[in-house]
């Protein structure tokens, strides 16, 4: 295959000048054959596994890189929901399996290891029990497991008990690690249609159909893709400038192909999905907002948001998926509030509010990621955001999230700083009104009309 110097000169351009990369290489483990009645023995089986199949994933995956020059940023593992396999555990709790799982990210140099999770849509099992009530404890002490709970599905219908669940352990897990902004929350996420390929942290976990050891990657280039609508003639039309997300979205996806059929390759497992969602980071200029601004709106939640989103997040599926041989995961754009500095400045502004961010969430990849709220906010309030969100992918068969962190003594307008990939930027307000008792009633709603397609 020749390629000509414009095509050589685009791709460094590309790396080089608008921060794109392959954002994780994730290694999904299943872990079933791992379950036992004692906990200390299921430790050491998850341990070992891991450690075996996952040694070489940032060797193999750093020479992908190297070979290629492609910037791979990060390197993690999904594993079989953790609720999955301790249903014959006899303790309480299960955080020594978490710190198992620390122990086994640590020692293969893993950015993040995901799948402390359970599938609680319909109700909540024995070890789903155990799962949940360890989650605060795990999260909180481990540095590198993330978690996640579905709670509800188009299929399922919407488990309430869950929600209001979650939204006790979100407040617990933030204030146990008060002392850091409440970061442990940002390693928790509670899903509607929960996809089993997702590689993506907090929320990846390996499914229970999935194969047993597979690659999964996720893309990222939000910088390139504002970066070729600004190349765009003055009077392009909304038409072309779709078509121009969508060729750039196939230009990034064919390299994310590149290196899931390498990495899969040297490691003998089985290629998975490439994640076609953009992932913005904290960098200026590789945002979200940005590009919703360079389609046309002021600044993203005016009037017109929700619509330049929808165009983003279609364009980039019809490109990516074109240049995928699986595509999967969550696939669209996120909109995570304090990993995208152009969300960031919309907040400040005033701009952009937390409605707002609700609604967009109905035609996007996503939910609310990673956004912050005040330490004050009550349980009953974080249920009421979480059920609103987990409304909207029930009822439009879409994947819905969220990623909420209280930060304890901030309130709204005041800022909050993570670093790294996590970010920062401003607090949410949240509505005056108080949400009543309406989640305290539990229950479970049945699965929406729209569902019963057999």
């Amino acid at each position: 295959m020749s390629f000509k110097l414009e095509d050589i000169l685009e791709t460094i351009y590309m790396f080089k000048l608008e921060n794109v990369d392959i954002r994780t290489t994730t290694l999904g483990i299943n872990l079933k054959d791992c379950a036992d009645a004692d906990i200390n023995k299921m430790a050491d089986k998850i341990y070992n596994k891991i450690t075996t199949y996952a040694k070489n994933l940032c060797k193999v995956a750093d020479e992908v890189s190297d070979e290629y020059k492609i910037p791979i940023a990060n390197k993690r593992v999904s594993i079989t929901p953790i609720a999955n396999i301790i249903a014959n555990c006899k303790l309480g709790s299960v955080v020594k399996l978490a710190e198992a799982l620390d122990a086994a990210a640590t020692e293969c140099c893993l950015d993040y290891i995901g799948g402390f999770s359970a599938y609680c849509q319909k109700g909540i099992s024995c070890g789903e029990k155990i799962l949940l009530d360890s989650i605060p404890e795990a999260l909180s002490t481990t540095k590198k497991v993330c978690g996640s709970v579905n709670v509800a599905s188009t299929k399922a219908g919407i488990n309430v008990n869950a929600i209001y669940r979650m939204a006790e352990i979100i407040k617990d897990v933030a204030f146990r690690t008060a002392d850091r902004d409440g970061i442990g929350a940002a390693k928790l996420v509670i899903f509607a249609n929960a996809p089993e390929d997702n590689p993506f942290m907090a929320g990846a976990f390996h499914g229970v159909s999935e194969p047993e050891a597979t690659i999964n990657v996720g893309i990222s280039g939000p910088g390139f893709v504002r970066a070729a609508i600004e190349n765009c003639p003055k009077d392009a039309d909304l038409l072309t400038i779709f078509n121009t997300i969508k060729l750039a979205s196939y230009k990034i996806t064919r390299i994310g192909q590149l290196v899931i059929e390498e990495v899969s390759k040297r490691m003998n497992v089985e290629q998975g999905v490439i994640d076609l969602s953009l992932a913005p980071t904290p960098v200026q200029g590789d945002s979200i907002a940005d590009i919703i601004r360079a389609i046309g709106v002021e600044e993203v939640g005016a009037h017109g948001s929700i619509f330049a989103l929808a165009i983003l997040n279609d364009a980039v599926k019809r490109g990516g998926a074109f240049g995928a041989t699986f595509a999967g995961g969550l696939s669209g754009a996120f909109v995570p509030v304090l990993e995208d500095s152009g969300l960031g400045r919309a907040v400040s502004s005033g701009a952009l509010t937390l409605s707002k961010l609700e609604a967009m969430t109905a035609v996007c990849s996503i939910g609310l990621d990673m956004i912050a709220v005040p330490g004050d906010i009550t349980v009953e309030q974080i249920a009421g955001i979480l059920a609103d969100e987990i409304a909207i992918g029930v009822i439009n068969k879409k994947t819905t999230s969220v990623r909420m962190i209280p930060v304890p003594n901030k309130k709204a307008g005041d800022t909050v700083h993570f670093g790294g990939l996590l970010g920062g930027g401003p607090i949410l307000e949240i509505s005056k009104f108080k949400t009543g008792n309406i989640f305290k009633k539990g229950g479970r709603i049945p699965a929406p009309l729209n569902s019963l397609t057999n």
